[in-house]
């Protein structure tokens, strides 16, 4: 994977990584750089959470393979510095990692729309696939949609398949199973 222009020696987007990096923030917060904008959001509210402990708890139950999952490993990628609402892979791939990794051997990102849906929807979505991410699952609380995307290549994913809230989305492997989203309304 080729980093991002603000992590490449000599780039105009150096000051920026190091502005981003030098960051502090209020307790709760994230701050991420996404194409070259640090974005600082406010913690999630109850239902944003809810619906990830909804997706982890239907992983554990349905999925045949084990995962682990992260809420808050932050991801190196072409589009910058990214912190998915949950990042899911097989045992080991946090283990030995620094807070910011670059996400070999991450098989799915999943973020459900907040404050910045725009975000999720575009430049984090292009960054998961440049990156190589299998998978990136965005459930948008706006639109009431849950869609999966996947193939992905340098520029983004080349298949998606979105079903309205209350329908199920099956999830491919090595997940293999159906995804209850009638929850997430």
């Amino acid at each position: 994977m080729a980093l991002p222009a603000t992590e490449r020696s000599g780039s105009g987007g150096d000051a920026v990584l190091a502005a981003f990096l030098d960051l502090t923030v209020p307790e709760g917060y994230r701050a991420e750089l996404i194409e070259g904008e640090i974005v600082v959001t406010p913690p999630p509210d109850g239902d944003h959470e809810d619906i990830l402990g909804r997706f982890v708890r239907q992983m554990i139950r349905k999925s045949p393979a084990e995962f682990y999952t992260s809420g808050a490993k932050g991801l190196i990628t072409p589009a910058g510095r990214l912190i998915p609402d949950l990042t899911v892979g097989p045992e080991g791939v946090f283990a030995g990692k620094d807070s910011w990794f670059v996400p070999d051997g991450v098989v799915m990102t999943v973020e459900v729309t907040s404050s910045r849906p725009d975000k999720d929807r575009g430049p984090k979505r292009r960054g998961y696939a440049a990156a190589g991410i299998p998978f990136y699952l965005l459930v948008d609380r706006t639109e009431g949609t849950v869609t999966l995307y996947g193939e992905p290549d340098a520029e983004d994913y080349r298949q998606d398949v979105r079903v309205l809230f209350g329908k199920e989305l099956d999830l491919p492997e090595p997940f293999s199973f159906a995804l209850d989203t009638s929850a997430f309304r």
